[in-house]
């Protein structure tokens, strides 16, 4: 169940992400997965899973800006 909970969570994030960017869904979890940010997320011990989306997303947005500021 719990992983079935955090598949969702991570596809509702990684729609917003795109639609964000204005990138393709795939760049989107390309970019989720290779990402700190879905490292904190896998772990539950991290406390990440019980953040709500928007809050996960600016933590991802935040981590992209450090790693490729314009």
């Amino acid at each position: 169940m719990r992983d079935q909970v955090l598949w969702r969570k991570t596809a509702r994030i990684a729609m917003m992400l795109a639609d964000r960017l204005d990138i393709d869904i795939e760049r989107a979890l390309d970019i989720l997965y290779n990402s700190h940010t879905f490292e904190l997320l896998s772990n539950p011990e991290s406390g990440l899973q019980l953040q709500s989306d928007n809050y996960i997303l600016t933590d991802l947005l935040r981590e992209l800006e450090v790693s490729c500021p314009v």
